[in-house]
């Protein structure tokens, strides 16, 4: 459990969807294009966990696009997603918390009764 000091102004902590931003999140970069499912069903997974991300569409951006190639063996693959240092290649949201918090238990990516009987 984290202690704020008595400094730390809470309500700047909380983003305007309502989640609490949490400021030991490792850096996250998902590399997108527009289009794209598997980028789509990320964002949403990721803001339901609550996972800041900085999104790059490598349609607009060269310099993305060739690094998505370098750690894609050539291929342009989206999402390709950086967390810290570490790159993954359309990893599901699951994949993405667990690098971001490895001290976490991460939660199942399976859908629960509940979710699959309201078609998550």
């Amino acid at each position: 459990m984290a202690v704020l000091s008595p400094d730390v102004d809470v309500g700047a902590l909380i983003r305007d969807d309502g989640h609490v931003s949490d400021t030991t999140q490792a850096a996250v970069t998902v590399y997108w294009r527009p289009g794209c499912g598997f980028c789509s069903r990320l964002r949403r997974d990721l803001d339901q966990r609550g996972i800041e991300a900085s999104w790059v569409d490598i349609w607009q951006d060269d310099e993305a696009r060739a690094f998505v190639r370098s750690v894609a063996r050539g291929n342009e693959t989206v999402p390709t997603v950086v967390v810290g240092d570490r790159p993954m290649v359309n990893p599901r949201g699951g994949d993405v918390a667990a690098a971001v918090w490895p001290d976490r238990e991460p939660p199942s990516d399976r859908p629960g009764p509940l979710r699959r009987l309201m078609g998550g």
